[in-house]
């Protein structure tokens, strides 16, 4: 809790110190721990920096460590052990341990009233996740619940570092921040293993037996992607317009272009992704990226990369 905590000390040193933000790990760091050096990630690279797509052997061992991320999380007591013992035994019950530890947490630091909205809120974050629709809708946490009553639990929640906020832009254009409405938001966990580990007892054993990610699919790919573009230094911003099926997952930038981000469950068209490109509308707007279950590829202004790829978006958009 010392993303909370910091704010009783008296007074800071200036000049004297130096802040990091510290977070689970991400997918580079866990294939660290499998092992691997870095010109695994290398390969990785220059295969999105030069269109090459991937083998069907490369494709199968980097799906299979991606998943083993997914389930895992990052937590560090979860990977250790996981290296450790070769296998998922007791991952799970470590994770929802930690959970325990997160609500015993809030307990233990929040304020009279705010530990119970504190609570609700924390836990209708994954159901509200598998939803069509993922704004968080305060409405849905308890009967009767209020904005304005639950705007500070969100803030600590995110001061905490369990959530990543996503927030949903007035318009899709340049600049990000300042365009977005601080109203409307989706509420993502900073470790989508812990996100797993909330899953029922059916669906932990189809995940960690068969890599069956089922009902929670696209929540799960949504998650671990923003999970990995906050790690690598992004602010989330979506955008769904009002009286429309349009919605975009999630939005970056290049220098001087705004870059949709598409995370697609299945191997679909990307109906909103290239309506937005395609669009006299969205005048920053040059080209997108869509992340699926395939392979690299580019057609029509989008770029395609394998999930796994995640982590590497921000320095391939750098090239651009």
């Amino acid at each position: 809790m010392l993303g909370i905590n910091y704010r009783k000390i008296e007074s800071n040193i200036v000049g004297y110190k130096k802040d990091y933000i510290m977070r689970s790990l991400d997918f580079e760091e866990f294939l660290w721990a499998k092992g691997y050096d870095d010109s695994f990630r290398e390969n990785l690279f220059t295969h999105m920096i030069e269109q090459k797509p991937f083998s069907e052997l490369e494709l199968s061992v980097c799906r299979s460590l991606f998943l083993d991320f997914c389930v895992l999380g990052g937590m560090p007591a979860v990977v250790s052990q996981y290296i450790e013992n070769g296998t998922f035994e007791g991952s799970l019950d470590m994770q929802r341990q930690l959970l325990e530890d997160y609500k015993e947490d809030i307990r233990k630091y929040a304020e009279g009233v705010d530990q119970t909205r504190i609570l609700n809120v924390f836990n209708r974050i994954a159901p509200q996740l598998a939803k069509e629709n993922k704004k968080f809708q305060i409405s849905k946490v308890a009967s009767g619940a209020r904005f304005r009553d639950y705007r500070g639990c969100i803030d600590w929640l995110v001061d905490a570092g369990i959530v990543n906020p996503c927030y949903c832009l007035n318009f899709p254009e340049l600049p990000l921040k300042g365009n977005y409405d601080e109203d409307k938001f989706e509420l993502y966990f900073a470790d989508s293993g812990l996100l797993v580990a909330m899953l029922d007892d059916e669906a932990q054993d189809d995940l960690r037996a068969n890599k069956n990610l089922g009902v929670y699919k696209g929540a799960l790919y949504e998650n671990i992607v923003g999970e990995a573009l906050v790690k690598s230094g992004c602010d989330l911003y979506y955008y769904r317009r009002e009286n429309s099926t349009l919605e975009q997952d999630f939005f970056m930038r290049t220098k001087d272009s705004l870059v949709p981000v598409e995370v697609k469950a299945e191997n679909g068209r990307a109906k909103s992704l290239r309506a937005l490109i395609n669009s006299d509308k969205y005048a920053d707007i040059k080209f997108g990226v869509k992340l699926f279950n395939g392979n690299v590829g580019y057609s029509d202004n989008v770029y395609s990369f394998p999930y796994f790829c995640a982590f590497l978006l921000k320095e391939f958009l750098q090239t651009k």
